[in-house]
């Protein structure tokens, strides 16, 4: 049957995912991005829906270790099911998450530098105050400065919006900078999937064995006894 230690780590398990929710959620490179796109941008749409679903799942997550620790101490097999569909609704959820990652890994860089494109070129030909505000803070957010571009020089824009004293080259590119630090993070989502795939099958077993093992205890402990008429 299911152990307090294994109950403890199916909650710790869920916490994490609900603190990666909410630092993505929240954290200033993607608030800032979020804020600034656009709605034809998909940004936006990946950026909330993250969020509710890493919530979602987190609490799923700790209503099944729940249970299931209720279901050992009471040995309720109602308990224990309803601890095992907890866990089947999780990982039903957890599968397309993954294989979405797997086979749309790029849409969310790309949407996010489709926002910088905006910007910088709105910048470029308009000088806009408000756009060259927004401009100046994804450069301090994201520690970058300006970008290659093939329409002519861009130093008049990278000197009024980049950070003071940093100067613009190659590695601080601001389309690779967000590239590079999206695909650290989405590999960290990635592992953290993974390691939520695995235990949420090793909670299905689990919490199977506690319901046939309190199944036929039941049934063993009634066997035997007879009713006189």
């Amino acid at each position: 049957c299911k152990s307090f230690p294994e109950t403890l780590l199916f909650q710790l398990l869920g916490l994490s995912i609900a603190t990666l929710s909410t630092v993505t959620h929240y954290g200033l490179r993607f608030t800032l991005i979020s804020n600034i796109s656009l709605d034809s941008n998909a940004y936006r749409v990946i950026h909330q829906t993250a969020f509710y679903f890493g919530i979602c799942l987190s609490m799923t997550l700790i209503l099944a270790a729940l249970l299931s620790s209720a279901a050992t101490v009471r040995e309720s097999q109602c308990l224990t099911a309803m601890g095992f569909f907890c866990f089947a609704l999780a990982f039903c959820g957890l599968i397309p998450a993954a294989c979405w990652r797997y086979t749309q890994s790029t849409e969310v860089e790309d949407s996010m530098m489709d926002v910088y494109d905006f910007v910088y070129e709105e910048v470029r030909r308009n000088t806009s105050s408000f756009r060259r505000h927004e401009l100046t803070a994804i450069h301090e957010a994201f520690l970058c400065c300006g970008k290659h571009s093939p329409f002519g020089d861009t130093t008049i824009v990278e000197n009024k919006t980049c950070p003071p004293g940093q100067v613009h080259d190659e590695g601080q590119d601001c389309l690779q900078e967000i590239q590079d630090f999206l695909k650290k993070h989405m590999d960290f989502v990635f592992s953290l999937l993974g390691i939520a795939i695995g235990f949420t099958v090793y909670g299905m077993i689990l919490t199977s064995f506690l319901w046939f093992s309190i199944h036929f205890s039941s049934n063993l402990y009634r066997k035997g006894k007879y009713i006189l008429r």
